[in-house]
Parts: structure tokens; C-alpha cells; sequence
């Protein structure tokens, strides 16, 4: 017997336009360890309820985030204690793509927005996801009008923010660091800094470093992304990445930030454990990077319950999906894309047309009516391709 809802609020709802379609969305409590964040935030909710749409969100879903059931309930969310039903809507919003426990769950030709993390990309998932004949999104490759990532663009400024406050935690000399303050202060040397790759982390890592007022150094192997960082940051020290360069700057900073692009799915490995064993005691590594494999030949997967270990004599901060430490401001970041892509994609009528309509979302279908349209999901499993554009 189908569990009742733990909160039902009626909202009075907007005309809605004839071509729209209405979507029965479901927000699911994550599963995934360590997972704070949610898809949906009450916002979020209210504005596709004002339009015509129904949201069923799982008890306790924003919790981690700080959002409360009540909150939901009040933008006008059903909010129940029963998985099937959540899972059972015609399109579901997640952060992290459904584990094992959960495919049985998910609807027949179900729409799937979620994450797609190398761990995740199984064999498994796919096969079970084509039998359900899903159609499923990677926040991470839908594009906009200017064929950038938004998703990846927010989640990578939190992470460079983040690298920050992480650095200076474990310099203090309450977490056994070197008692270093992060930054300038009259009369003494400023903190030193190297920070690895000059894309949309690196350079909101420096820019804040450098706002603080430490020497900062920012190596990268492009050096479009190297200007790019100079005219949004300032007058740091740039360089290409070069081996005898790299490893001499590293000897000499407090903190060595990575924020390296994955190619082919992986980071390339730039510093050697060499490199780390020349670096000075203390000293700190934040590889933000270890979500595809870490560019610190030293990096090993951390987690919430141990954050740190020290080779070396350096301290080594390898937690993957760090943005996941500030939920609320991270939920609030994937909201501004999930709301309004969910109300476009009604307002066009359904995933054909808004595909049609928006082709520059087509980047972030990786599956459509359980056939695999992503070349390196593809690739990487071993399954057959069909070219989305050959399906619309």
C-alpha cells in the first residue's frame, strides 16, 4: 500500500500554454556517501509548481542542505517517505546518478538528470538504464547558448573557494600545520602558493589567494588559459607546465593546490612523488583534481572521516567532490540550472522538442529511449553508438 504523503500543500497554479507539457518531477533522497546536496531547492520548487508542474520530494532530501521538508511542502512540494513513489515519476532530478539499490525503482521511459562520475559509469548502470529505455542527462555536458558548462562552471568556483579555506585550515597550527596565516601581514612574507591548472578553479583559487594577499604562482599547459587567468586575477606568476620549473616552485611553497583538466577522462600526473619529497615540511597538498584520478603522483583518495594523511612530511588533502561541503550554497548553484531547464524543456513540449529547440543541450544526453548517444560513454564501456542527431 502506497505510504501517504507526509505533506501535501495546494497551490494556486498559472494558465498554462497549450504546447507545454506538465512533468510529474521526483527529487530523491541521496544515497550516495557524503552527498549533501539536492537538486531542487524550495525556490526551485515553487516555480515549477506556479507553472502548472507537480514535485514529489523525498522525505529528508534537503536536509544536509538545510532545507527542510516544511519548506518544501510550503513551495508546494508533495513530500512522502516512500521511495517507489518518488522513483516512480516520469522525470526525476538527482546529484548523483541512481546506485544499484535504486534501478529497480526508476520508472519505464523515464527522464534522468543527475551527474555522471567515472566511478559510476558501469556496465551495469548503462545496461540497466537501456532496458528501462531511460533518457538520461549529465548536468556536467549540457551546454548553453555559448557552449559553455554551467553546471561544471559553478561547481568548479565553489571548488576553487573551497581549496582556499581548506589550505589555510591545515596551516594553522591547531590542525598541526606550520602556523601559517594564509595571506600578507605587515612585516612578514607572504604565504606561498602553487596552484596547478588555470581553468575556472584554479583561477578562482588564485584570485582569492591573491586577495589575501599570498604570493601566487599558477601553472597550466595552455597558454590561452594562462593570459585568460592574468587579465581576471591580475599580476601573478604564470608558467607553462615545465618539470624543472614546477619542481623548484614547489620546494618553496606552503601550499600546492591541483586543479588540473581530466584528459581522456584522467588527470595527467605532473608531480612526481620526487617533486613532494622536496617539498618543505608541513607544507599542504589540496588536490581538487582526484575526482578523475589526482595530478599529485602521491594523491589518494580521501574521505570526510579522514581528509588527511601525511607523506612525505606533507599533508595531503584528497576528498573528492568538495563542493558537497558547502551543500546549501552547491544545491543552490545546481538549482539555477535544473529549475530553469526542467520549465524550458515543458514549455517546449517535451525532450524531442526542447532537443530541437536547444541543440545545445544535446551535449548532455548520454542515453535517449535507452540507446547510448554519448561517443565516450560509448567508447569507455564498449557499447554500440547512435548519434542523437539520427534519433530526433
Amino acid at each position: 500500500m502506497e505510504a501517504a504523503p507526509v505533506f501535501q500543500t495546494q497551490e494556486e497554479r498559472l494558465m498554462v500554454d497549450a504546447k507545454s507539457q506538465r512533468l510529474r518531477i521526483g527529487i530523491p533522497l541521496e544515497s550516495t556517501w557524503a552527498e549533501n546536496r539536492v537538486a531542487l531547492t524550495p525556490e526551485g520548487v515553487h516555480l515549477l509548481v506556479a507553472q502548472g508542474h507537480e514535485v514529489v520530494l523525498e522525505s529528508n532530501a534537503g536536509t544536509a542542505a538545510r532545507y527542510s521538508d516544511r519548506e518544501y511542502a510550503e513551495a508546494g512540494a508533495e513530500v512522502t517517505t516512500d521511495r517507489r513513489v518518488v522513483f516512480g515519476c516520469p522525470v526525476l532530478a538527482k546529484v548523483e546518478a541512481p546506485c544499484e539499490a535504486e534501478w529497480p525503482l526508476m520508472a519505464q521511459g523515464q527522464v534522468l538528470f543527475s551527474t555522471l562520475q567515472p566511478g559510476t559509469l558501469t556496465p551495469a548502470f548503462v545496461d540497466a538504464l537501456k532496458a528501462k529505455r531511460i533518457t538520461a542527462f549529465s548536468y556536467g555536458s549540457i551546454l548553453d547558448e555559448e557552449g559553455r558548462a554551467p553546471f561544471v562552471r559553478s561547481m568548479a568556483e565553489i571548488g576553487g573557494s573551497q581549496a582556499i579555506t581548506i589550505a589555510m585550515e591545515y596551516l594553522s597550527t591547531w590542525s598541526g600545520g606550520k602556523g601559517y596565516a594564509m595571506g600578507a601581514v605587515t612585516g612578514v612574507p607572504p604565504t606561498e602558493i602553487v596552484i596547478l591548472g588555470a581553468g575556472t578553479v584554479g583561477t578562482t583559487a588564485a584570485r582569492l589567494a591573491s586577495a589575501l594577499g599570498a604570493s601566487v604562482k599558477v601553472f597550466d599547459s595552455s597558454m590561452t588559459r594562462l593570459q585568460r587567468l592574468r587579465e581576471r586575477v591580475g599580476d601573478v606568476y604564470t608558467c607553462t607546465l615545465q618539470p624543472q620549473i614546477l619542481s623548484k616552485a614547489l620546494s618553496r611553497c606552503d601550499v600546492a593546490i591541483g586543479a588540473l583538466r581530466p584528459v581522456n577522462g584522467r588527470t595527467p600526473v605532473v608531480v612526481t612523488e620526487e617533486m613532494v619529497a622536496g617539498m618543505k615540511p608541513r607544507s599542504v597538498v589540496v588536490d581538487l583534481s582526484i575526482d578523475h584520478g589526482g595530478c599529485f603522483e602521491t594523491s589518494e583518495v580521501t574521505s570526510w572521516d579522514a581528509p588527511v594523511y601525511t607523506k612525505f612530511e606533507v599533508t595531503h588533502f584528497a576528498v573528492p567532490n568538495i563542493a558537497a561541503r558547502v551543500a546549501r550554497t552547491a544545491s543552490f548553484a545546481l538549482n539555477n540550472l535544473t529549475s530553469p531547464l526542467l520549465r524550458e524543456l515543458a514549455d517546449l513540449g517535451g525532450v524531442e522538442e526542447a532537443l530541437h529547440a536547444k541543440p545545445h543541450w544535446r551535449k548532455g544526453v548520454y542515453l535517449y529511449h535507452g540507446q547510448v548517444t554519448s561517443a565516450s560513454v560509448a567508447q569507455t564501456l564498449d557499447q554500440p553508438f547512435t548519434d542523437l542527431d539520427l534519433l530526433l
